[in-house]
């Protein structure tokens, strides 16, 4: 498993990438492995204000159940932009999880990320599953 040392982490397998004040937001390579071949993603609406640990969107494998998982905001912001190119190619998370396969963006208080966890601390929650 990958896990970039210059991104923070959650429990909930999402991964943040600070850009100024916006964070990127995607799942976890350890995630997107669990979940199989994602064929659908659900993103949220953009504008739309969340609070950490609300439901930010979700994604589905070939073997998941609807509803898809849910993908969780990893601190509180407004959703800002989507990438669209899920909609046609889900797969993407797959191949390029920290890449390509980005789920959303949204405007932050850098310093909410200060409670995530660091890449050897996902690495430790992510291999205790």
């Amino acid at each position: 498993m990958n896990y970039p040392s210059e991104l923070k982490y959650t429990k909930s397998h999402e991964w943040v990438r600070l850009e100024g004040d916006v964070a990127v937001v995607g799942i976890t390579d350890f995630a997107q492995d669990a979940l199989g071949d994602v064929v659908f993603v659900d993103l949220p609406q953009v504008g739309k204000a969340v609070e950490a640990g609300s439901a930010g969107g979700g994604g589905g494998g070939g073997g998941a159940p609807p509803p898809p998982p849910p993908i969780y905001a990893p601190v509180a912001g407004e959703i800002l932009e989507v990438n669209s190119a899920l909609s046609d190619k889900p797969e993407l998370i797959n191949q390029s999880p920290y890449g390509e396969g980005w789920l959303f963006k949204m405007r932050v208080n850098p310093a909410d990320l200060n409670g995530l966890l660091s890449a050897v601390e996902y690495q430790a929650v992510a291999e205790s599953q």
